[in-house]
């Protein structure tokens, strides 16, 4: 049985625009090291997918540079490995020949490639779902279910906020999605939604494409999911691991802060026996702390030079914090420079930022203060 992978890198930039304006969604660094990326990339490692294509938007660079052969998550192959499927892949992406915004439309875009897959079953992820999942367990079930799709879910309790940037599956007791209902308004409660990782069948997903080129169709919740709910076997499976979506700046920071505050969280991403999160080798020197360095639960990465004190924080690669400056509760990306006596909280400042001597900077958990990437403040 070979299994495939595709992932999308770019559907959800618009969720953090202020990190994605040079980057893709998948490029965004997160918990000190990673890239979000990382963790798709290391759920289908883990679960012996060694045949995966990234589909690509717009400003992917940074994410060509992260992966580059992809030898660090053992993908460097000469046959299967990764593969970057760029846009504009073929003539009939969309009427018009524009960028996708929905992962139906990307799929759309690469059929060329999918075409070509030899693989019995695919397995799709985004990269706005952090999580360490077995998918092993999700094919097997798959597969022993004779399901057509089945997607992974996640009981939560919904706010109207949430519930408006999620989808909604509902199900029977046997598993099979009786409705699916995509960003609704005014539902609350605990309800299951959707992961945005899915297993399907080859052949199926092909025909999907193809149907879905033939009818206009653009969105795969509303006219896959939801049109064939009643007629086809579609099944979830359950999750019950940590997980985040991240669907705004004020999410990605409250996440970033919940690897902080919680050691059981971050045991149930980073801790799972035979299921690590590989990134991109840097092989820097250690973070250097002077003898005026005060540092308490913090993430902080190789390569960082402290001399002040630092709370609650997460501090990327190559990240230096000046004499008598403190950092607390934000979020410093890599090559960030902090002078002296610089007081910040509630931030998060994007790569190779500065911040001169003696400046004061404060956001709020719900609305941290954003410096763009190689800003002086």
């Amino acid at each position: 049985m070979l299994v495939q992978g595709i992932i999308f890198s770019n559907l959800h930039d618009k969720n953090i625009s202020e990190l994605t304006r040079r980057r893709t969604m998948a490029s965004v660094p997160y918990a000190c090291r990673y890239r979000l990326i990382d963790f798709a990339l290391s759920n289908m490692v883990n679960s012996g997918i060694t045949a995966i294509n990234v589909i690509t938007h717009y400003n992917y660079q940074s994410l060509l540079g992260h992966i580059g052969s992809g030898k660090d998550w053992d993908l460097a192959r000469r046959s299967g490995g990764i593969k970057i499927l760029s846009p504009y892949m073929t003539a009939f992406s969309n009427d018009h020949n524009q960028l996708y915004n929905t992962r139906l439309e990307a799929l759309k875009s690469v059929n060329y490639s999918l075409s070509r897959f030899t693989g019995d079953y695919v397995v799709l992820s985004d990269c706005d779902v952090i999580c360490n999942i077995d998918l092993n367990d999700m094919i097997s079930d798959h597969i022993e279910s004779g399901a057509d799709i089945t997607l992974a879910v996640k009981r939560v309790l919904l706010t109207r906020e949430v519930s408006a940037r999620s989808v909604i599956i509902d199900s029977d007791d046997t598993g099979r999605i009786t409705d699916v209902n995509a960003y609704p308004t005014n539902v609350t409660g605990y309800r299951d939604i959707d992961l945005n990782i899915l297993v399907v069948g080859r052949e199926y997903l092909q025909s999907v494409v193809l149907d879905a080129i033939a009818h206009g169709y653009t969105s795969f919740s509303r006219d896959i999911l939801a049109r064939g709910a009643a007629r086809r076997r579609y099944r979830i499976y359950r999750y019950d691991g940590y997980f985040a979506t991240i669907g705004s700046l004020a999410d990605y920071y409250y996440h970033s802060m919940e690897l902080l505050s919680s050691g059981e969280n971050r045991d149930k991403l980073f801790g799972i026996r035979n299921r690590p999160i590989y990134t991109k080798v840097q092989n820097s020197v250690p973070a250097k702390y002077s003898d005026t360095a005060r540092v308490s639960n913090s993430l902080v990465a190789d390569g960082c030079v402290i001399e002040g004190t630092v709370e609650n924080s997460i501090l990327f690669r190559g990240v230096k914090v000046g004499k008598g400056t403190t950092v607390k509760n934000s979020i410093l990306f890599q090559g960030t420079f902090t002078g002296e006596n610089v007081f910040l909280n509630c931030v998060i400042s994007d790569k190779n930022a500065i911040i001169r001597d003696g400046r004061t900077l404060s956001g709020h958990e719900s609305l941290p203060f954003f410096i763009e990437k190689g800003r002086m403040v």
